[in-house]
């Protein structure tokens, strides 16, 4: 009888195979780094602070540009851009040339012209009273006025009424906005003192976009600046409004029908292109401002890195704690990472509100449409998730690279 040894046991592929890998899910990471920040809350607090800083600044930073470009295209949609100006220039030997007494009826027979008008200046200064001083005439000039101008420029009284076939031959003067503030005159009734004549204020007007010189203006009509100073119809200024279609074709008309043997002495502009530049200057201004905003963020993204160096040097026993107990190098590498972009998520959330805030009072108080545009929201928080993805990267390799006996020993 022989006695066979059992057969030797060998592990089959099915024993030898490995447990799954452990896996964090979203909600475990969501947990792991919000317990982590809630244990630090002023530290916390503080860093996050940074980030919303930056964000703010960037979001209010556009959200006002943009409420002051809608603000502008409301008021070029209001007031027409098809209104040229037509203002006589420099001669071939640097003298101010003149346009001639007949230029807007010139101008009415072009194709395509819907209305015109004209001012021209007079050399009278214009005074509070007679005993002023003669030298201080404020920059207020003396303009005469045709009696449609308003229509043509869109223009408002605010007070009072504008110069017509009556009143332009009496000594009557409708003020623009800044020279009645400089001349102290309220309320239309008040004299001032215009070429050694006193002179009833009629109206005032308010600012006109299109042509800001009448702001600075005392207005008088044609008849009495011919009784009085001798005018003798030359306009200085002519306003032209015509079809929206028709604007270029009429510009390049302008100059050679108000003067065909010198077109060069004729200066032509848009009124509302030097209101577009103006506001390309603005967004000029904007791009330096949010060119702050970016350094503030990049600050707030370093205090980001810096609680995040400091919050792996004081948990080395945490760490160390859970790689003894089954955590893999990723698992302490994610909820690191996790805490730093939750960080930046919660700076970036609140400012952005912070800057939404910033811009609709800026607006309110400006009379501004608020226009905030949502791509300028998504695009800050992603960039708050970038600047923390980057700024917790090095101290989340530095947590997952920290041996368990290192960490605990230490």
């Amino acid at each position: 009888m022989s006695i066979t040894a059992p057969p030797q046991w060998r592990p089959t592929a099915t024993a030898i195979q490995r447990p799954p890998r452990s896996v964090l899910r979203g909600r475990d990471i969501l947990s792991l780094a919000a317990t982590g920040l809630r244990a630090r809350p002023t530290r916390a607090v503080l860093s996050a602070l940074g980030i919303a800083i930056g964000i703010a600044a960037m979001i209010a930073v556009v959200g006002i540009s943009a409420s002051s470009q809608a603000r502008l295209n409301d008021e070029l949609d209001r007031l027409g851009t098809n209104l040229l100006t037509a203002t006589a220039g420099k001669g071939l030997t640097g003298s101010q040339s003149a346009l001639p007494a007949d230029t807007v009826q010139k101008i009415r027979l072009i194709d395509g012209v819907l209305e015109s008008s004209a001012t021209g200046l007079l050399s009278e200064s214009v005074y509070r009273s007679e005993l002023s001083e003669p030298a201080a005439t404020g920059g207020i000039s003396t303009m005469v006025a045709d009696q449609n101008l308003l229509d043509v420029v869109s223009g408002h009284m605010r007070s009072g009424a504008w110069l017509n076939p009556a009143t332009g031959t009496y000594p009557t003067v409708v003020l623009g906005d800044t020279a009645a503030r400089r001349l102290g005159v309220v309320t239309p009734g008040t004299q001032v003192w215009l070429g050694g004549t006193y002179f009833t204020v009629v109206g005032i007007l308010d600012p006109v976009a299109l042509a800001p010189e009448l702001d600075t203006a005392a207005l008088i009509g044609e008849s009495i600046a011919s009784a009085l100073f001798d005018f003798d119809g030359s306009p200085t200024t002519v306003y032209e409004r015509s079809a929206s279609e028709s604007v270029e074709r009429v510009r390049s008309l302008l100059a050679p029908t108000i003067s065909p043997q010198a077109p060069e002495e004729v200066e032509i502009s848009r009124p509302s292109d030097a209101l577009a530049a103006r506001n390309a200057a603005n967004q000029a201004f904007t791009g330096l401002l949010l060119g702050i905003g970016s350094i503030a963020l990049l600050v707030g993204g370093i205090g980001v890195a810096n609680t995040m160096i400091i919050s792996v040097l004081e948990r080395r026993k945490e760490i160390g704690l859970r790689r003894a107990l089954g955590a893999t190098r990723p698992h302490i590498l994610v909820q690191f990472l996790g805490e730093a972009l939750l960080l930046s998520a919660l700076g970036g959330v609140f400012g952005s509100a912070f800057g939404a805030v910033a811009t609709l009072i800026m607006a309110t108080l400006n009379g501004w449409p608020f226009a905030l545009p949502s791509l300028a929201i998504v695009v800050a928080i992603g960039a708050t998730l970038v600047v923390g993805a980057i700024a917790g990267l090095y101290p989340a390799l530095r947590a997952a690279r920290t041996p368990p006996t290192a960490a605990l020993s230490s």
